[in-house]
């Protein structure tokens, strides 16, 4: 079973910055893609950003420009830089990871963090 658990985030003024990571837990064999998808009350869950294993990188654009995904591989942790960070970006931010749980696996199976709250405002 594996276990993602987020922090980094809190209430910021409009301009700032926030580092959020995502550190993975327990038993699996391999990762595939990591990335972060928020949630806005009242709106549908939507992608922020991802990482594939060979360290290409996707962000919607609403985003791009600000903030920046990245991963350690060897420590089952992924990370999100924000910056310039505006109302908008307010939301639950949930990081995920695709992973192999054995060699005998022919899929990849999503976990979910439980999320982390950003707050956008002066």
């Amino acid at each position: 079973q594996v276990r993602l658990v987020e922090s980094g985030g809190g209430l910021v003024q409009p301009g700032g910055s926030l580092r959020l990571s995502c550190v993975g837990s327990g038993m699996f064999f391999s990762i595939n893609t990591m990335g972060w998808y928020r949630q806005a009350r009242g709106n549908e869950r939507e992608l922020v950003a991802q990482i594939i294993s060979g360290g290409i990188t996707n962000y919607a654009d609403s985003v791009k420009g600000r903030f920046t995904v990245s991963r350690d591989n060897a420590k089952n942790t992924v990370f999100l830089q924000m910056n310039s960070l505006k109302p908008e970006d307010t939301a639950v931010y949930y990081c995920y990871g695709d992973y192999k749980l054995s060699r005998y696996s022919t899929t990849y199976n999503r976990v979910w963090g439980q999320g982390t709250q950003v707050t956008v405002s002066s």
